[in-house]
C-alpha cells in the first residue's frame, strides 16, 4: 500500500503533543533555579558565612513568589494569557539568575532567591492548564504524570550537573550558566508553543473575585493543596539537606551531589507510575495514602533506625520513589476536582500556593529539629512524619468525599 501522509489534524495533534513535552522541559528549567543552590550550599556557607538554620531559609527564600502569589499570579494569567504569564516567569527567573550572581551579597542572594521564586511561580502554575488545552483527554493522565516529574527531572540535572559546574568554577558561574538556559526555553516557547487564544468577546467571563471566591470555596480544592504542601515540605528537606548531611559525613562533594541526584530522580519512577495507575482507573486517594505511608516508614528507617549507610541510603531512595506517586495523583484531581474549567489555573495557582508554603517551612522544621537534638539528624523523620501523617487524614477525607458522588452517579 502506498503511504500517506498523515492529515492536517493528525499533524495539528502531533504538534499539540510536541509543544506540551517542551512545557515539560520548560518546568524542568525552572527546577534547576529552585535546586541550584544544595550543590552549592557548602560554598555560600563559607563565603556568606550562613548558620544551619540561614541555610535553611536560603533552601527555601525561593518559595516566597509562591508563597504569597500562588493564587493572585493565576488570577492574573486567566486575564493576560497562560503562555505570556510562562514567558514573563521565564524573563524574570533568567534576569534574578543574572543579577544574583552579578551582585553577590548574602542580603541580595536572598532577595534574588525570592525573585525566583516569582519566576518559578510564573512558569509552573499556567503549564497544567496549558497541557490539558493542548493535549487529547486519553492522552491527559500520562502526560500529567510526566509533568509531575519535571521537578525530580530537574533537580537530578542541577545535582549532577551544578556539582560539576561547581568543581570548574564557582556557584556565580553556575547562576550565569542557568540565566542563559532560561533565555533559551523563553526564545523556544516563543515558537514551539501556540499563542493565547483571544478573548471572545461575546461570551461572558467571570471576575476575579468570583474565581477566586469558587476556587477558596471548594472543599475539594483545600484538601489537594494542602496535601501538596505537606508533601513537597518533607520533601525539600530531605533532599535539600541531603548534601549538607553527606558532607557531615566526610563524602565528597561530587559524590554527594550524585547520591543526592539518585534519590531525587528516582522520584520521577512514582510520578510517571501514577500517571499510568490513573489511566487504569485506581483511585487518587489510594495513591496518596500510599505514597505518604511509604514516606513515613521510609523516614524512620534512613534517619531513625540506626540501620547501616548503604541501607540508610536505599530508604531514602525508596522515600523519594513511592512519595513520587503523590504529585502526578495531585495534578490530575487538581483538573478533574475544580470547581469549573475556567478555575483550573486558579486550583492549580493555590496549590502551588500552599506547595511553596510547605517548601518554606520543611527545611527550617528539620533544622530546627536537628538543631534541638543536639545536631543529631536521627530525629528527621518525627517532623516528616509528622507532615505525611496530616497529608493521609486528608487523602481519607478525599476518598471519603468521593464516595457519595460514586453512588450518585450508579
Amino acid at each position: 500500500m502506498p503511504h500517506t501522509a498523515p492529515g492536517p489534524r493528525a499533524a495539528e495533534t502531533h504538534a499539540a503533543i510536541r509543544a506540551a513535552l517542551f512545557l515539560v522541559l520548560v518546568g524542568m528549567c525552572a527546577a534547576l533555579h529552585i535546586w541550584k543552590v544544595p550543590p552549592a550550599l557548602p560554598q555560600l556557607q563559607a563565603e556568606l558565612g550562613l548558620s544551619l538554620v540561614e541555610s535553611g531559609f536560603l533552601l527555601s527564600a525561593v518559595q516566597l513568589g509562591g508563597l504569597f502569589l500562588g493564587l493572585p499570579v493565576a488570577l492574573v494569567a486567566e486575564r493576560i494569557g497562560l503562555r505570556r504569564c510562562v514567558l514573563a516567569g521565564l524573563g524574570i527567573l533568567a534576569t534574578a539568575s543574572m543579577l544574583g550572581a552579578w551582585l553577590d551579597s548574602s542580603l541580595l542572594v536572598l532577595l534574588f532567591r525570592a525573585a525566583e521564586g516569582c519566576g518559578v511561580l510564573m512558569v509552573a502554575m499556567p503549564i497544567p492548564a496549558l497541557i490539558r488545552r493542548l493535549v487529547p483527554p486519553d492522552r491527559l493522565s500520562r502526560i500529567m504524570g510526566l509533568w509531575g516529574s519535571y521537578m525530580p527531572l530537574g533537580t537530578v540535572i542541577i545535582l549532577l550537573g551544578g556539582s560539576w559546574v561547581l568543581s570548574l568554577g564557582n556557584w556565580q558561574l553556575l547562576w550565569w550558566l542557568l540565566a542563559a538556559l532560561t533565555l533559551g526555553c523563553l526564545l523556544l516557547t516563543l515558537r514551539l508553543v501556540p499563542p493565547d487564544a483571544p478573548a471572545d468577546a461575546g461570551r461572558p467571563r467571570d471576575s476575579l473575585l468570583q474565581l477566586a471566591r469558587a476556587t477558596l470555596g471548594s472543599v475539594n480544592v483545600w484538601l489537594i493543596a494542602l496535601i501538596f504542601g505537606l508533601y513537597a515540605g518533607q520533601w525539600m528537606a530531605v533532599i535539600g539537606f541531603l548534601p549538607t548531611i553527606y558532607a557531615a559525613q566526610g563524602v565528597s562533594g561530587t559524590t554527594a551531589g550524585l547520591l543526592t541526584a539518585i534519590v531525587a530522580g528516582a522520584n520521577a519512577i512514582g510520578n510517571l507510575a501514577a500517571g499510568r495507575l490513573l489511566h487504569h482507573g485506581v483511585a487518587g486517594w489510594h495513591l496518596l495514602v500510599a505514597g505518604l505511608a511509604t514516606m513515613i516508614v521510609c523516614a524512620y528507617a534512613a534517619f531513625g533506625a540506626g540501620l547501616p549507610a548503604s541501607a540508610q541510603f536505599v530508604a531514602v531512595l525508596v522515600f523519594s520513589m513511592v512519595g513520587g506517586l503523590v504529585p502526578a495523583t495531585l495534578f490530575v484531581l487538581a483538573l478533574t476536582l475544580a470547581p469549573t474549567p475556567q478555575t483550573t489555573s486558579t486550583t492549580i495557582g493555590w496549590m502551588q500556593q500552599c506547595s511553596s508554603l510547605g517548601q518554606f517551612v520543611g527545611p527550617p522544621v528539620v533544622a530546627w529539629t536537628v538543631n534541638r537534638s543536639g545536631g543529631d539528624w536521627q530525629w528527621t523523620w518525627t517532623a516528616t512524619a509528622a507532615f505525611a501523617a496530616a497529608g493521609i487524614a486528608l487523602a481519607i477525607l478525599i476518598g471519603l468525599r468521593a464516595k457519595p458522588r460514586a453512588c450518585a452517579t450508579r
